[in-house]
């Protein structure tokens, strides 16, 4: 895979590309309709303010599921570093692809029931510091041999599936375990040493975490990185990475808890999933061509939804400006990830909520379990 396509600034030329076409009317598939960008701003901007009434909103990362219920699982823990932050966050981000719309999860620690991302992080962190990620069974880490052996039965086990409790892409997400042990010396928290390694003066540029994913653990992913064609583009596929950067943003904790400062966070793009992609789909700010492209299921390398995808990465970022114009906030103060955690997020949720049975996404997707 070409080098020149595993950084952000690539993510965002690639979906500024599509997102041109889309402009000019020459986007198959899609239609784009700006005036309603205003709208969608007002929309994520109150959810901010309900969510995070006094606006200190936090960065957009995994650790706010593990926090999900009130509950903050990871600080409850009696003793915590680095190594064992990165072990928890990169498994259980590569565990949160698309759980579908009928699998449930209930933590007998809490009696509560989770479904979806939330589930996931519950379930896999329990997993995690019941040893299910350990050479030896026991401890809190996920280590390369075991990682290696992961089965199918092993997550299902893990996740409470069954019959009446279906999860898509089970073994997908168990191969993803097993290649990442594979591709890996020692434990996933290595990369801690790592990045550490890069910083100079303390400080650690966020497109360099990013970038050392996509490296390190490229070899991963069954069909390579979160890169894809489209026909509209000859001279070259469109990148978005998103697990990569979803994995990015989680790790800022862990690497500011240990005393380094992460820069340029603002480098890193907004993220094309279903919630982020349907907030847009549902403002009537992008429509498909074909309304009846609603009623089918999509590969994710088709070209309606990696037309879908480009088209919310590059909405992110300029919805962004026009929330933090409604909050009164600056760039500096509220960058990206606030704006996804704070607003875009949980507004194509709510959205979906009210306009969907089942509050599922405005587009199905078919998943392995690897992409969403």
């Amino acid at each position: 895979m070409p080098s020149d396509l595993l950084t952000p600034e690539a993510v965002r030329e690639r979906c500024g590309a599509l997102f041109a076409l889309a402009e000019a009317g020459q986007l198959e598939g899609w239609q784009l309709d700006l005036g309603r960008l205003p709208a969608a701003a007002d929309l994520v901007a109150q959810v901010v303010r309900q969510n995070y009434p006094s606006l200190a909103v936090p960065f957009h990362a995994r650790w706010r599921h593990f926090s999900v219920g009130g509950v903050d699982r990871w600080a409850a823990l009696p003793a915590r570093d680095p190594r064992m932050a990165f072990d928890l966050a990169i498994t259980s981000v590569l565990l949160d692809a698309g759980a579908g719309m009928e699998w449930r999860y209930r933590e007998a620690e809490t009696g509560r029931v989770f479904a979806r991302s939330e589930g996931l992080a519950v379930a896999s962190f329990r997993m995690f510091i019941g040893g299910a990620f350990a050479t030896d069974g026991r401890s809190a880490r996920a280590d390369a041999a075991r990682l290696a052996t992961i089965t199918a039965a092993d997550l299902a086990a893990g996740f409470q599936v069954g019959a009446d409790n279906l999860l898509v892409g089970l073994e997908g997400r168990a191969a993803l375990l097993r290649r990442l042990g594979k591709a890996i010396p020692g434990r996933p928290g290595a990369l801690f040493d790592h990045l550490a390694g890069q910083a100079e003066g303390g400080a650690l540029p966020a497109r360099t975490i990013l970038i050392a994913l996509l490296h390190q653990l490229g070899p991963i992913w069954p069909n390579g990185p979160d890169i894809w064609p489209h026909p509209a583009l000859p001279d070259g596929p469109v990148p978005f990475h998103k697990l990569s950067q979803w994995l990015a943003y989680s790790l800022i904790e862990p690497l500011e808890e240990a005393g380094l400062r992460v820069t340029g966070i603002d480098a890193l793009t907004g993220l094309p999933e279903y919630r982020n992609g349907g907030l847009f789909l549902d403002m009537g700010v992008i429509r498909l061509t074909d309304p009846a492209d609603a009623a089918g299921e999509h590969a994710p390398g088709s070209p309606l939804i990696v037309g879908w995808r480009a088209l919310t990465v590059a909405l992110l970022d300029r919805i962004a400006p026009l929330v933090r114009e409604r909050l009164g906030v600056t760039a500096e103060a509220f960058p990206l990830a606030r704006v996804l955690e704070g607003g875009t997020w949980w507004a194509g949720r709510r959205l979906a909520a009210e306009r969907r049975a089942d509050g599922g996404p405005p587009l199905r997707i078919a998943s392995d379990g690897t992409v969403f």
